[in-house]
Parts: structure tokens; C-alpha cells; sequence
């Protein structure tokens, strides 16, 4: 349902002439200054959030705990002083925060400006010219050369009778409340994918121990074989099988280094260092940190009061809806209250002469085209309805994204836990057949096909503990946590 209210026509009645009389226009400011301080357009009321959002999440994923909230600094659950190092880094040198930082600077010095509209304006002049100046001539003739001397002070004040400048105003704090959000929703980006990338980088490097491991077996099983083959106990066929293996252990080393260089550039980039200045705590790391206890998750409610782009949506909603009654105050003239000075001063001009003034009311009215006054309400009618779809979509979305990570988390935490178990079951299989091989009761194809087996295991749960670490920081990330600064 649309927050916005409908705005009535203005009565025929209270429609300026286009030539009042004195009477009609004193009448007309006298009913300007009985409302003044109504302000026009719609009042805003936050949009109600869907019945079904409350609660907890639809997704159970194991290991969480949804009856705790997601603490502020929920990297720190890791427990690594490396970690918090980087977070830290990257918070106060990552160029999109910078960016971020500058958008909100300047929405605020835009709120500034904004808040100047409820005070007077003023203009000061002065000036000094030698010449001739007829028009301070008091004598016959030509008029002689002379210094005169200049100044002039104008006050000028608007009279926000409908509201005008109270909404729009109101705008720009919005506006800046909705930057400071999107600055937010910048510093959970940060810290997530800071997080992600040491994350992936201990992991990768815990994978590459895995293959220079499985390299190392293979070699041995090839120098084995090997020396089986000139005791003549092994034929020459076994030893290529021996030596495919260790080449498919060796092929799977150079990606692995690969990705590992990826994670750690990508570190850097999130830093706002160079790629020669990866951080050696993360160039040492073999081990990713794991947690402890179970991933306090917290519910739906928490989740959308926590999220920053959702806030960041109705905000903007705010910011529209006020412009609205920007637009509608455009409907009805501005009254302006004006006061002047003046001072002019030559040889002919003196004393009380020099000066003049004006003091008002000076009343200046502004009769609108309202046509186009009217085209702007539906512009600004239809940008406030867009904004509310757009704060409906960032909350639908926050769900879902929070529903997805909880799921793809606990589908890698299931797969993880099968390859372990399979991982374990290859390695007692492997020491079986080489046993067996050892005693002659078996082919050496056997033992290539159960170290095989191993290798790749070993490998493939490598990797899901890859994905199990990046599936546990996308929750974190989908649940909008890392925002928050110190005494928030």
C-alpha cells in the first residue's frame, strides 16, 4: 500500500488574481501567515514490513545458533590476530570506503546548504569612481570630476508560508541519512570480502600442501616400482601406470598456486596496497582459523533492522516522499520580505543626503505555471512510488540472500563431512593394498587404483573446506554484520 497521500486541488477561492487589489493581497498575506508552519505534501510513515519476514529463518543450516544475534565484529568469532589486523587495514584504506566516505561528505555538505534556506539572504556592494556625475549636479554648466563613493546592503528572506523549504530541507537530511547507509552497506562489502579472500588464501595454501603430499607419494610408489622393474619382479607397463599418477599430482599443483596468488592479490586490492605488498601474515598462512561455536545467525527481525542497504532504501523512500511536497509547494507563491541600504557620497552629496533605505515588507509573489507545477507532483508522485517498490525489493532481497547463504552453507558443511569420511576410508584402502601388494596377492594396478583414490579425496576435501570458509563468511555477509564503528 502506498504511503503517499493524495493532494486536494487548491480552492478557487484562495487562487491569487493575477492583479489583486491592496485589499484582497493583504487579506491573502494574512491567511499565508495564519498557515505558515503547515508544510506541503504527503507526511511521511516508514512502510510496513511483511508478517512472514519476523522469526526465524526458514533455512536450518547446522552448527548455527538462530537464538543469538550476529555480534558487531563478528570476524574476531575467528579468533585470529591476523585476521583483525587486516579487517582493520582494509577498513581504514580501501578505496571504496574512501569513495563512500567523500559521497557522504558531500550529502552532507548538501544538507548544509539546504538548512541555509531558513535564513536571510544578503547581497553587499561598495564601490569608488572618479569622473562626472550629472545627476549630483546642483549647479549650471558641466558638471566638475569628481570621487564618489558607493555601497549598497540587501536582505532578502523568504517566508516559507507552504512549507517549501521545511520539505526540502527534510530531502536532503534524508538523502544524507541514505548515504551514510549505502557508506554502511560499503564497510559489510569491505570486511566480508577481506575476510573471504586470507580465508581463501590459508585455504589454498593448506590445498597445496595436500598435492606437494600427493606428490610425494606418487614419487615414491614410481621409485618403487621402479626398482621392482630392475629386479625383475615388475613389468616396465606398471611403471608407467606409476608414472601417470605422478604426473597427474604434479598437473594439479600449478592451478592451486595459481588461485592462491589470486586470493592473496585480491587481499592486497581490498587493502589499498599494491600487489607487491601482499601481507606476510596471509603469505604464511597454510590453516585457515575455523570458529569454535556454533554461527550465531539471529532471525528475520534482527536481520532487516541490521542490513544497512535496506535501511538505505527507506531512507531514500523518506527523501522522496518529502520532495513530493517540494513539488506541491510550487503550487502556491513565494512571499519574500526584503530591506535595502544604500550609501552614495561625492563632493556635492554629503551628510544625511548620502544615504537611503527601504525596510518592508517588501513582498514579492511568484505565480507558477501550474501546469508544469502539476507535471512535477507526478514525477515526483511516481519517483516516491518507485523508491517504495525498490525498499519492497531490498527487503525481499535481504531475505533471500540470507536464506541462500544459511542453505549453501549447510550443503558444504554435508558435503565437507562425506569427504572426510571418504577421504578416510581411501587412506586405510590405500594401506591395505600396498600390504597386500607387498605380499604378493594383489597386481600393482590395484595400488594405483586406491592411491588414485586417495590423492583425489585428499584433494576434494581440500577444496570444500574452501567452500565451506567462503560459504561461512557469505553468511555473514548476507546477514549485514561488519558495519558497525567503535561506540555505535
Amino acid at each position: 500500500m502506498s504511503p503517499f497521500e493524495p493532494i486536494p486541488a487548491m480552492p478557487a477561492a484562495s487562487r491569487p488574481a493575477m492583479f489583486p487589489s491592496r485589499r484582497v493581497a493583504f487579506m491573502a498575506l494574512a491567511v499565508a501567515f495564519i498557515t505558515a508552519g503547515c508544510a506541503s505534501g504527503p507526511d511521511y510513515h516508514a512502510p510496513a514490513l511483511p508478517e512472514t519476514a519476523a522469526g526465524p529463518f526458514v533455512s536450518h543450516a547446522a552448527n548455527t545458533d538462530a537464538a543469538e544475534a550476529l555480534p558487531a565484529y563478528w570476524w574476531k568469532l575467528y579468533d585470529d590476530p591476523a585476521l583483525d589486523n587486516l579487517v582493520q587495514e582494509a577498513l581504514s584504506a580501501n578505496t571504496n570506503l574512501r569513495v563512500a566516505m567523500a559521497n557522504l561528505g558531500r550529502a552532507r555538505a548538501i544538507y548544509k546548504e539546504a538548512r541555509g534556506g531558513l535564513f536571510p539572504s544578503t547581497n553587499v556592494s561598495a564601490g569608488a569612481g572618479y569622473g562626472r556625475d550629472q545627476t549630483t549636479w546642483t549647479g549650471t554648466g558641466q558638471a566638475p570630476t569628481q570621487w564618489s563613493y558607493t555601497g549598497g546592503l540587501d536582505v532578502s528572506y523568504e517566508l516559507d508560508l507552504f512549507g517549501r523549504v521545511r520539505r526540502d530541507i527534510e530531502a536532503a537530511r534524508d538523502d544524507t541519512d541514505a548515504v551514510a547507509a549505502a557508506y554502511d552497506a560499503a564497510r559489510v562489502v569491505v570486511v566480508a570480502e577481506t575476510t573471504r579472500a586470507y580465508m581463501d588464501a590459508c585455504t589454498y595454501g593448506e590445498s597445496i600442501d595436500v598435492a606437494h603430499s600427493s606428490i610425494e607419494l606418487a614419487q615414491r610408489s614410481l621409485d618403487l616400482i621402479g626398482s621392482q622393474e630392475h629386479a625383475g619382479s615388475a613389468s616396465h607397463l606398471d611403471v608407467e601406470r606409476a608414472g601417470v599418477t605422478l604426473a597427474q599430482a604434479q598437473a594439479a599443483l600449478p592451478p592451486l598456486q595459481g588461485q592462491r596468488d589470486a586470493a592473496l592479490f585480491e587481499l592486497t586490492a581490498l587493502m589499498g596496497r599494491t600487489p607487491s605488498q601482499v601481507p606476510e601474515s596471509a603469505r604464511a598462512c597454510i590453516q585457515a582459523p575455523e570458529i569454535a561455536r556454533a554461527l550465531p545467525v539471529g532471525d528475520g527481525t534482527a536481520l532487516l533492522r541490521r542490513r544497512p542497504d535496506v535501511r538505505q532504501a527507506e531512507r531514500q523512500l523518506a527523501a522522496d516522499t518529502a520532495r513530493i511536497g517540494v513539488a506541491v509547494a510550487d503550487l502556491y507563491p513565494r512571499v519574500t520580505l526584503g530591506a535595502s541600504g544604500n550609501y552614495l557620497r561625492n563632493d556635492y552629496l554629503k551628510g544625511n543626503r548620502t544615504w537611503s533605505f527601504s525596510f518592508g515588507p517588501l513582498i514579492s509573489w511568484s505565480f507558477p505555471n501550474t501546469l508544469v507545477a502539476r507535471s512535477r507532483i507526478a514525477q515526483a508522485k511516481a519517483q516516491g512510488e518507485a523508491s517504495l517498490a525498490s525498499f519492497d525489493g531490498a527487503v525481499l532481497n535481504a531475505l533471500k540472500e540470507s536464506e541462500q547463504s544459511l542453505s549453501a552453507y549447510g550443503a558444504a558443511m554435508q558435503q565437507r563431512e562425506a569427504l572426510i569420511e571418504a577421504r578416510d576410508r581411501a587412506e586405510k584402502a590405500f594401506r591395505l593394498a600396498d600390504r597386500r601388494y607387498r605380499a604378493g596377492s594383489i597386481s600393482y594396478l590395484d595400488v594405483i587404483v586406491a592411491q588414485t583414490s586417495l590423492i583425489d579425496t585428499k584433494s576434494q576435501v581440500a577444496a570444500a573446506d574452501q567452500r565451506v570458509g567462503s560459504a561461512r563468511v557469505s553468511v555473514f555477509k548476507a546477514l549485514g554484520g561488519g558495519w558497525e564503528q567503535p561506540g555505535t
